[in-house]
């Protein structure tokens, strides 16, 4: 049975020419996605993500079949799963999550990757460059040049004395790095000193804070990976417990009980990668298609948690917040 799987090993001739020409031989397109958690915990993005296809005309099930695999929060699953997404010969992958990414850039320079979500594509070594990506990958990363900055400006509105500041992270984010960078260069103009603060596994998370609370740290800013976004409910409650005043990155965990969060609009951004499989689908390659940075930001309040820590929220806050959690 001659299909796509049999002729895709033709790689020089079959990754130039148009997907809607090949597609006609081949019958319906696979989309490998390759998810960082669960099915469930990546509900809301993956129900954008299909939402969009479909508005675009790749109705799953009747034009376009995708084949998910879930890494359960674990890097070390990525590699293998890849490789299964590899193997199937699917005609284009979608990772979404930076680690996710990297393990399919390492499997395949062939097909065509997207990611929908990630910290910071040029240091991680995603892509070349984020007007000219180059190779076969291409996406949206969530970070803009000064969000850290915005987020201790906005944490220091909030708690208005404070000068010690906690940085949470897994030491297995790629993008950390470049993120904990930023986050000490707005917290020297901000005259606030910073501790970070590494786990391995989500085991140490606790131990964390019992180190945190040692060393009087007034506020903790949660730098944004799958682990962490996993374990969101845990990391609130402990630092209520604490009674630390946490910025988040993502929505979710401000709805976890985390005190705020202010990030991209992370559906909104699945929806643009749903738009970018659809170019490549069509004929482009990833490599000529800009990353692109988010244009929606999401100030999300916890009313609920600021009055269980003793803190009210400024009116002008109020007023600019995209959600309150009353």
């Amino acid at each position: 049975m001659i299909r796509r799987r049999g002729f895709i090993t033709l790689l020089g001739g079959a990754a130039a020419w148009p997907f809607m020409a090949r597609a006609q031989q081949a019958g319906r397109p696979i989309i490998g996605y390759l998810g960082a958690t669960t099915a469930s915990g990546e509900r809301s993005r993956t129900d954008a993500f299909v939402q969009r296809l479909s508005e675009l005309g790749w109705i799953e099930g009747e034009t376009v079949e995708i084949q998910y695999r879930w890494g359960e929060s674990r890097a070390e699953l990525f590699p293998y799963l890849a490789v299964g997404l590899v193997r199937l010969r699917v005609d284009i992958i979608v990772a979404a999550s930076t680690a996710a990414a990297l393990a399919c850039k390492e499997a395949t320079a062939v097909i065509p990757i997207v990611f929908p979500l990630t910290g910071d594509p040029l240091s991680t070594g995603l892509v070349a460059s984020l007007a000219h990506p180059g190779g076969n990958v291409t996406g949206l990363t969530n970070q803009a040049s000064d969000i850290a900055g915005k987020r201790l400006e906005i944490l220091r509105d909030v708690v208005r004395a404070f000068s010690r500041l906690a940085v949470l992270a897994n030491s297995q984010y790629p993008g950390r790095l470049s993120e904990i960078a930023d986050i000490r260069a707005a917290a020297g103009k901000l005259g606030l000193d910073v501790a970070v603060f590494e786990i391995r596994q989500v085991e140490e998370i606790g131990g964390v804070f019992e180190t945190v609370l040692k060393q009087r740290a007034e506020a903790l800013y949660v730098v944004g990976d799958t682990v962490l976004n996993s374990n969101r409910v845990r990391v609130a409650t402990l630092a209520m417990n604490a009674r630390l005043p946490t910025m988040f990155v993502s929505q979710e965990s401000a709805e976890a009980g985390g005190l705020m969060s202010y990030g991209a609009n992370i559906p909104h951004l699945f929806k643009r990668g749903a738009e970018l499989v659809d170019k490549i689908l069509r004929g482009a390659k990833p490599g000529d298609i800009p990353v692109e940075q988010p244009t929606k930001f999401d100030l999300v309040i916890n009313l609920k948690t600021a009055k269980a820590l003793g803190l009210t929220f400024p009116d002008k806050l109020l007023a600019l917040a995209d959600e309150v959690i009353e």
